[in-house]
This record gives C-alpha cells, structure tokens and sequence, in this order.
C-alpha cells in the first residue's frame, strides 16, 4: 500500500496563526527531496493544540500543495470518538490517502473501548484507519486480535 520515507509534517506558526505559505514551502520541500508520502496532524505536527478548523486547514494545503504527486496520510485523531470521526470524514473528502489516527492518550480506554473508537471511526468512513502511539503519550495499546476485529 505504502513504501519509503513518509514524513511526518510539523506545522508551522508565525505570530501564533498557521504559516500557511511556508508550510506549503515544506510540503514543496519534502516532496523534491524525495519523501514517499506526508502526514499533516499527526502528534509531531502538534494536532492536540490546534482548533479544528486550523486542523482541517493544515490538511486542506497539505492535499492541495502535494497535489497527487505523493500520498497524503492525514492525521484525524482525538480522545473524542465524535471528533476524530469528523476529522476522519473530513479527510476523507478533502482527497486524502489514508488516516492515521491516534489512540486515545489521555481517557486511556481499555481493549473494548479501544475496539469501539476504531471501529467507529472506520465505519464512518471508507479508509482503513492506521494507529499510532506516541511514545510521550502512550496510555493503551490496541492487541493485535483487536485489530483484525475491527477490520472485519
């Protein structure tokens, strides 16, 4: 599906609002050096601190600035099941590849729970959501079985 170096993107502020110009500079940037694919919002591109509609803008650029010519896997996580599914649908019709979501760090669900809020965001949408777990905010992690669950 995917292969190579896909780079997880920060997003860059100028005057506390999203430098827009130079983060489709960076997305430009990445994408001539060779990169196999971007993700906008992910935890390293500081996606628990922007408002929504910063986060769905970050997304919006990245699409439109890459263009086709690499896979956009877009951050649309969130402690909130309700949340991350709109982002997941925003995504998804903002033309992006792929999610990634994050597992819910901070309410920290166990197996069921966990089970519940992936499965909820990929019946809301038509991608196959990926996880990842930030080590610095690492709660829960989602076994293996659980995963096949929710594919099914």
């Amino acid at each position: 599906m995917f292969k190579g170096s896909i780079t997880a993107l920060v997003t860059p502020f100028r005057d506390g609002a999203f430098d827009e110009a130079a983060f489709e500079a960076f997305v430009d940037w990445q994408i001539t050096e060779g990169t196999h694919g971007l993700v906008p919002v992910g935890t390293t591109g500081e996606s628990p601190t922007l408002t929504h509609a910063e986060h769905k803008r970050v997304v919006e650029r990245c699409i439109r600035t890459a263009a086709g010519r690499v896979p956009v896997i877009a951050g649309a996580g969130s402690n909130n099941t309700a949340e991350a599914i709109d982002l997941a649908v925003f995504a998804e019709k903002a033309g992006a590849n792929a999610l990634l979501v994050v597992t819910p760090y901070y309410n920290k669900p166990g197996q069921e729970g966990l089970y519940r809020h992936y499965k909820a965001i990929n019946d809301a949408s038509a991608f196959r959501s990926s996880s990842t777990t930030s080590r610095r905010a690492r709660s829960s992690t989602c076994r293996w079985r659980r995963w096949r669950d929710c594919s099914s």
